[in-house]
């Protein structure tokens, strides 16, 4: 907004009238004298306001090119680069440090904001020079501060204006406008309210909640009889508005009676009384802010803001009738104020419109704000640009705005409030239609939604008390909606009665009181992770009162939401569980007993009901990503039919009901059905996918429990079951919701620990660790452990062989404590080892969070027990030290005694120097080239092939003889000193040695510089190359062979004048001349090339009272390269189970040289007896009630039992996640139950032991359950029980036939008929399918798996049937079901003995076990094709093109039957066929005939021989190999094989199947779906036995079957 606009507001008469009510007539009079005064020439009352804007104009000034000049004073330059700048600046300040002081509020006026910016651009330009950016930014800053502050804070107009501020100045508190006392203690009151109510927590909750209703005298009898005078916050805004109070004294009383009552009546140390002393602090404080703040004049636009502020605190005032049944929520209708931007014409036609309600509508929603006085409507003002969102006017195909809402209102365009309200709406619709439901316009459009509904309540309510229609020309409508929204407010009211008042009958224990209120986030976090919707009755006895209840469903819903997360939170069975049924049973009776409300449906239009529940009818169809999940999941259950086409889930649609199974809801305690599942669905009940898997698996679940396990239904519950679990499954593919790789996360946590570590630097960037590179890899005083030093742990961390951080930190430590043990006290190494260990807990305590996220022994050692150490370490070795430099003392006295004496003869000699003939000087020149004390040059090396001496001058001198000389300090190259071949220098790098001489000019052979470390990277002297630039950073002592770090570099001032460089220098450091190449081969020798470095342990024995002599128990023990402790779980040897048990180690001994342990064992789902829909989780276990006694050998590998609460927030380091096993349940046996337990046994430990580390997840992980084992094995047998059921209706009606059976079209019938071969047929399946066309007699001799309920239901479908003849299949099954449980018992008991003595007959009737005579005339039907048996038969190479479906059936005509015949599923194995074999010894003629393989299949339970388990009983040489055909042509049941078969034959082929793909085809290039593995004919074999697949299974059998039928054509020649 401009400057310009802002100064004509300022001009404004009516600028500063705030809408809300009736307009005070000194406010509005445009004429007003003292109205025009808006300005004053002392700082605005809103100081912080005032100060915020001052600032954000600084900060976001930019400058032509965009960028924004305050970019450079973010920060004061740091020291280390910048020392200048506080040589040259005493009282640095930047912005950020100004914009702290902001937010704390430090600022009490503008002048000291001014004074803050002031200093800040004063010491730019105090130390830039004036053509740099950085001081033309401090002047362009400073203008744009001042204009902005004029702007805000203009002069005086003269002389009245300051009388009238000294008036004013008496009534602290009070604004300059011309009020009466009592409209400004008003003011006063509510902003003292106002800091009150909207007081919050750190966690965002109200403080004032509680105080603004006094409790419900039904509710809390007794407090009325405890508290003589209730008071509440509503009654203290009542009395503000009538003027009841005279002085703050007399509010503050009331607010101390009020926090008096709340302690008196709740417990010290409660949050109530906690907050009770909250609030009265809060008054307190802000009672002195108001009396301590200067009374002065404020420009128009603080002035705007204060009077927006004003409307809401009003607002505020009334919002606290909390709980009124007779009032609205005001708060929702918003404070109505003008946007800045108004004119001034604007805003006199607003203020006198203000009567009409379609104005006051518009206005509710134009002017609504927030506490913090932002205008809600903002993005609503103007449709957005065409240019910029050219897709909103794609999506909206009715846009509209503020904007063209005001100019249709000035238009008068709308009629009624209707009308208005209808294009508020669309716009509110819009905007939640286009924007995403987080964002922040959609949720403003939400929130204004409200404020319009409750604006247009309060005129609806004004127009039924004045009883003049303004609404609508219909009065009584209005008024009959109004009844009828108060008789559903009172239904509503008694609803939430019934739940309150709900009492436990022997405790009378209130039920609700666990669910007033959610439970804190800080004692129960997770609750908030795993509810995404809280809801409590405290929040929908709000909704009630405040009318936010559309409709009395929506009642309904937040009930049932809160008593659905009180059930999905807690464990089944606790108190608040068992609560949430209680209370919800009560509410659903409650409900029924009022009956329904016919009239309801007339309350609220069907487009509000829907946005209600979440769904709105423009958006029905954009489904979320989870709604799109619930319905994938919806559809594949009740889509599903199985081979025939039916629909198996018919039958769960809808409930029986309770006039037809009243024994069901007497079995079934939570019946549900997928109708409810859909409702619930669509009312948005389901928070995720698991909820809704969940509700399926008990409607599952209550179909096994009230149905017979060998019933229809029953196996239906299981197949439905099965589908819903593989779609879930699906869904998950690329979904990655197991836990994080722990073990990864440990070895990043090392890596980053270790390079924190070894790049720790100091203040002028050299890094400690490059000291301690000398410390030798071998322990001197231990040469026999293995070399260690940080090479060796630099390639063990790369490599990830640290799996523990204890045992990282033990290496760590080694090197460091040797680095200190090997060098004195006060050297660098010394130093540097103790600064890297304090470094290393450091930085270890921040990566652990200390034992927050990793659980280690290693965090017991702290900087403390470091510190302790170090001390005694020097108490130790100082005084060895102090000996040490006496007597080195003492030599170098001796020394300089004799070198005293020597240079005395050589004085005597004639050839010294004596002192006394030198002349000193600061300079001298030789060859044209001068000298200065302090500057380093080149002298010629003592040696050939040497690099030049660097030497400092520190004296100049001239001799007798006019030699010129120079007397300085040697500086070593790392070539010239003695040094460990694992020491790194840096580049150019030199040391000050100990070394000093003198030396002629005439041996200098140039200049050079050496530069502290400083220097060097940042300065470079002028005028020398770069390669004659050294770098020093440590001295040596030549006598000790020892380097210690130079703080200051004692040498003479140097006359080299240094510049700053261009681009600082990187920090390199190279490889010593002296290091070996192969050392790294060495180190990595070390280092090893295992998986992990194992921790060292030891065999730890403990006393146990009462042991057996020769036993030692053990608390750790090693044993087969396994460690084992107490308390660690185990798999055992289980013969003959799929899994192997767990056992936990809770005593270990050892007896006789034999290892044991005794524990319990954990039983794994399988071997537990359950329903097949019961769901576990994923490598879930039990505890069971067995206890053993084992030797250790029998001990295959370790794992991790974890309770459920450990499972989801933790993992051992050293544990992988397939060996990590869930526990959260007990297993009895006896009572075949499983019982939830709080936790597993924990173990406690000594010290010698090493506990496991623990590292625990940032985020609890959320573990699924899975399908039962059980499930796919029990839906496989019903499928066989079922068999003669499953085909249904029509086979019933053909049991009584006659023998003849109709002519299959696409089947001629035989030539001969062969009516008697059926008796001798040996064929027995173990399920009998019924056949169409055969006599009871014949049916009787096939096996059935009989079973009484199959009698049962073989003989009552038909009966049922004929009574309900329009019944479907499921229908039938559920009715017969019925039938079976209502039979007595007895009857029940003979049906089970008729069942036992058919099995019986048919086991007698079946004839002799021996081969079929072959008989006469048998070929002559079919004719020459199978004269020539002779040769091989090609048919048998065709048996895998079989489909896996039970074989059986007609016999081919003569047209149809080719060599290509595949063999049948049951053909013996070579080794059985010896004894049947000898009928067929002689070539086939006329009289012989040999059943082709693949006529007949023993049926579905006549598995072949299998590899490594022998031959099947009824597969023994006694069965005949070769059958009679069936007489006649017949479909026999289950034969779609065949039936297929028939359909691929045709003339152009001599056979259906490819025979010789088939003879070339190897399991390794079979790859078949999911799908077609499920149609395997996996109940041709009892189990998979040795194979890793029953497919594998299956393909053995295929070539044990190519493999006999071969050998029968090789070994008679056929």
């Amino acid at each position: 907004m401009s400057a310009s606009s802002k100064r004509r507001r300022a001009t404004s008469p009516s600028s500063s009238v705030s809408g809300g009510g009736d307009l005070d007539d000194s406010s509005s009079t445009p004429g007003s004298g003292r109205k025009r005064r808006r300005i004053s020439n002392v700082s605005p009352v809103d100081t912080i306001a005032v100060c915020h804007e001052l600032f954000n104009a600084v900060r976001d000034h930019k400058d032509a090119q965009g960028r924004q000049l305050c970019e450079v004073f973010q920060r004061v330059p740091k020291r280390r680069n910048q020392p200048d700048y506080y040589e040259a600046v005493s009282q640095p300040i930047d912005m950020t440090k100004i914009l702290y002081k902001l937010k704390s509020e430090d600022y009490n006026d503008v002048e000291q904001l001014t004074a803050d910016f002031q200093l800040m651009f004063n010491n730019a330009k105090s130390f830039y020079k004036s053509d740099t950016e950085e001081y033309q930014a401090a002047c362009k800053l400073w203008e744009v501060y001042l204009q902005t502050r004029n702007e805000f804070v203009q002069p005086g107009d003269g002389d009245e204006d300051d009388e009238d501020g000294d008036d004013m100045m008496d009534n602290p508190g009070m604004s300059n406008e011309d009020e009466t006392p009592t409209g400004n203690l008003k003011e006063l009151f509510e902003q003292l309210l106002e800091a009150l109510v909207s007081h919050a927590d750190p966690s965002g909750r109200l403080v004032s909640e509680l105080f603004q209703k006094l409790p419900s005298k039904v509710h809390y009898p007794d407090y009325y009889a405890i508290i003589k005078e209730p008071i509440d916050l509503r009654t203290i805004a009542q009395r503000i508005q009538i003027g009841y109070y005279k002085s703050v004294n007399a509010m503050a009383k009331d607010i101390d009676l009020m926090a008096k009552n709340a302690k008196t009546y709740n417990e010290p140390g409660s949050q109530v009384f906690k907050d009770a002393n909250t609030i009265k602090k809060v008054f307190i404080q802000r009672k002195t802010e108001l009396e301590h703040a200067e009374p002065t004049k404020s420009s128009l636009r603080i002035r705007n803001r204060r009077s927006g502020q004003g409307d809401q605190l009003s607002g505020v005032s009334v919002a606290l009738h909390y709980g009124s049944e007779s009032e609205d929520d005001p708060v929702l209708s918003g404070s109505v104020c003008y946007d800045e931007g108004e004119s001034e014409a604007e805003s006199q036609s607003s203020s006198m419109e203000m009567s009409n309600p379609i104005f006051q509508l518009y206005e509710a929603v134009r002017g609504a704000r927030n506490n913090q006085g932002q205008v809600f409507s903002e993005p609503f003002q103007q449709l957005p640009s065409r240019r910029e969102y050219p897709d909103y006017y794609q999506q909206i195909k009715q846009p509209i705005a503020l904007q063209q809402i005001r100019a249709k209102m000035k238009n008068c365009e709308y009629e009624n409030v209707e009308q208005m309200e209808a294009d508020l709406t669309l716009m509110f619709e819009n905007a939640k239609r286009y924007n995403m439901p987080n964002s922040s316009i959609y949720k403003r459009a939400f929130r204004l939604q409200q404020i319009l509904q409750a604006k247009k309540r309060t005129l609806v309510r004004r127009d039924d008390e004045e009883g003049d229609s303004i609404l609508s020309s219909d009065a009584g409508s209005i008024k009959r909606k109004s009844h009828k929204k108060n008789v559903k407010k009172n239904r509503m009211k008694t609803l939430y009665a019934a739940v309150i008042e709900a009492r436990e009958a022997v405790t009378n224990r209130r039920l609700c009181d666990l669910f007033m209120v959610k439970p804190s986030k800080k004692d129960y976090p997770d609750y908030y992770k795993v509810i995404l919707e809280p809801m409590d009755l405290k929040t929908i006895e709000h909704s009630i009162h405040t009318e936010r209840y559309v409709s009395e469903d929506a009642l309904m819903e937040d009930m049932r939401l809160m008593f659905r997360n009180a059930r999905h939170y807690n464990e089944e069975g606790s108190q608040v569980y068992n609560d949430a049924d209680i209370l919800e049973k009560i509410l659903k009776e409650k409900r029924k007993e009022m009956g329904p409300f016919p009239e309801e449906e007339d309350l609220v239009s069907p487009k509000l009901k829907l946005r209600k529940i979440g769904v709105s009818p423009k958006k029905s169809k954009y489904l979320t990503p989870l709604q799109q999940r619930l319905n994938e999941l919806y559809d594949a259950v009740r889509n599903f039919t199985d081979r025939r086409g039916r629909r198996l889930s018919t039958i769960f649609l809808r409930l029986p009901s309770r006039s037809e199974l009243p024994d069901y809801y007497a079995t079934i305690k939570r019946p549900i059905d997928m109708e409810r599942l859909r409702s619930h669905m669509a009312s948005g009940r389901y928070q995720d996918v698991e909820a809704m898997v969940e509700e399926f698996s008990l409607m599952f679940n209550n179909a096994c429990i009230y149905n017979e396990p060998e019933s229809l239904i029953y196996r239906d519950a299981l197949v439905l079951h099965r589908v819903l679990l593989g779609t879930r499954k699906q869904q998950e593919g690329g979904e990655d919701s197991g836990p994080p790789n722990v073990g990864h996360l440990v070895r990043e946590l090392i890596r980053n620990l270790f390079v924190s570590v070894m790049g720790h630097q100091d203040e002028e960037g050299r890094c400690y660790s490059d000291s301690l590179a000398e410390i030798p890899a071998v322990d001197p005083a231990a040469p026999e452990r293995p070399p260690l030093n940080f090479d060796v742990i630099r390639v063990n961390v790369e490599r990830g062989h640290y799996r523990r951080l204890d045992l990282f930190q033990e290496h760590m430590f080694e090197v460091l404590e040797k680095g200190r043990r090997l060098h004195r006290t006060d050297s660098e190494i010394f130093e540097d080892a103790v600064e890297l260990q304090q470094f290393f807990i450091k930085i270890r305590d921040e990566l652990c969070k200390n034992g927050e996220i990793l659980q280690s022994s290693s965090l017991i050692y702290t900087s403390k027990h470091l510190h302790s150490d170090v001390e005694q370490e020097k108490r130790e070795k100082i005084p060895k030290e102090i000996e040490e430099d006496r007597l080195k003392a003492e030599e170098e006295k001796q020394e300089n005694k004799e070198g005293v004496k020597a240079e005395d003869l050589q004085g005597e000699s004639g050839q010294s120097d004596p002192e006394s003939e030198r002349v000193y000087t600061q300079e001298c020149s030789f060859e044209n080239i001068t000298y200065h004390v302090g500057d380093f040059v080149y002298v010629e090396p003592s040696e050939v092939n040497l690099k030049p001496h660097i030497v400092c001058i520190e004296r100049l001198w001239e001799d007798k003889a006019g030699g010129k000389w120079l007397y300085g300090c040697w500086f070593y190259r790392p070539s010239e000193t003695f040094h460990l071949a694992t020491r790194k220098f840096l580049e150019k790098e030199v040391f000050k040695s100990d070394y000093y001489n003198k030396v002629s000019l005439g041996k200098v052979l140039g200049k050079c510089v050496v530069l502290c470390v400083k220097d060097y990277f940042k300065m470079q002297p002028e005028g020398y190359r770069a390669e004659d630039v050294y770098i020093c950073e440590s001295r040596y002592a030549a006598r000790n062979k020892s380097f210690k770090k130079v703080k200051i570099m004692a040498v003479p001032v140097s006359s080299v004048k240094l510049v700053p460089r261009e681009v600082p220098l990187p920090v390199v450091r190279v490889a010593s001349m002296f290091a070996k190449p192969d050392y790294d081969k060495l180190t990595i020798s070390y280092a090893g090339s295992g998986s992990a470095i194992d921790k060292e342990r030891e065999d730890v024995p403990i006393e146990m009272s009462g042991a057996d002599p020769g036993c030692q128990h053990y608390e750790q023990l090693h044993y087969n390269k396994m460690w084992f402790k107490v308390g660690d779980c185990v798999y055992i040897q289980s013969h003959g189970l799929s899994k192997p048990r767990v056992a936990r180690l809770e005593k270990l001994w050892v007896q006789n040289g034999t290892t044991f342990f005794f524990g319990p064992i954990f039983i794994h789902p399988e071997e537990t007896e359950h329903e097949p829909t019961k769901m576990f989780y994923k490598r879930e276990v039990f505890l069971s009630q067995l206890e053993e006694t084992l030797p250790i050998t029998c001990v295959t590998g370790k794992c991790m039992v974890s309770s459920f609460k450990d499972y989801l927030s933790c993992r051992p380091t050293e544990v992988s996640e397939e060996d990590v096993l869930l526990c959260e349940s007990r297993y009895i046996d006896t009572e075949k139950q499983m019982k939830k337990f709080k936790g597993l046994k924990r173990f406690s430990y000594s010290s010698k032991v090493v506990e496991d580390e623990i590292y625990y997840f940032r985020k609890l992980i959320v573990p699924q359950k899975e399908a039962s084992p059980l499930l796919d094995k029990k839906i496989n047998e019903l499928e066989v029980k079922l068999a003669d059921i499953e085909d249904g209706d029509d086979d019933l009606e053909d049991m009584d036939d006659d023998d003849e059976a109709p002519q299959t079209p696409s089947m001629p019938q035989m030539q001969t008929p062969l009516a008697n071969d059926m008796d001798t047929l040996p064929y027995t399946p173990q399920s009998t399918p019924k056949v169409k066309g055969m006599s009871k007699k014949e049916g009787a001799k096939r096996k059935i798996n009989m079973s009484g309920y199959i009698l049962f239901s073989s003989e009552m479908r038909a009966v049922i049937k004929a009574r309900h003849p329009d019944f479907s299949f499921g229908e039938l099954s559920r009715l017969v079901g019925t039938e079976w449980r209502n039979l007595e018992a007895t009857k029940k008991a003979d049906y089970e003995e008729r069942a036992a003595k058919i099995v019986d007959q048919q086991e007698r009737d079946r004839p002799p076990q021996k081969q079929a005579s072959p008989r006469a005339g048998m070929m002559g039907a079919y004719g020459q094709p199978y004269m020539p048996m002779q040769g091989p038969h090609e048919g048998l190479l065709s048996v895998a093109t079989m489909l896996p479906h039970h074989a059986g059936g007609p016999l081919l005509p003569h047209h149809h039957l080719q060599q290509g015949m595949p063999g049948y599923p049951g053909m013996l194995h070579q080794g059985t066929m010896a004894a049947g074999m000898n009928g067929m010894a002689g070539s086939p003629t006329q009289g012989n005939f040999m059943q082709q393989p693949g006529m007949f299949s023993p049926g579905p339970h006549a598995p072949p021989p299998y590899p490594g388990q022998g031959s099947p009983s009824h597969l023994q040489p006694t069965t005949p190999m070769f059958v009679a055909p069936p007489p006649k042509t017949q479909r026999v049941l289950h034969s779609e094989a065949y039936l297929k078969y028939i359909e691929g034959l045709n003339s152009e082929s001599t056979s259906v199947s490819k025979w010789d793909q088939t003879l070339k085809a190897q399991r390794r290039d079979a790859h078949m779906t999911k799908e077609q593995e499920s149609r395997l004919p996996a109940h041709w074999l009892k189990s998979k036995g040795a194979h890793t697949t029953m497919a594998d299974a299956l393909w053995r059998l295929r070539n044990l079957m190519l493999r006999d039928s071969l050998n029968i054509c090789q070994g008679y020649n056929l």
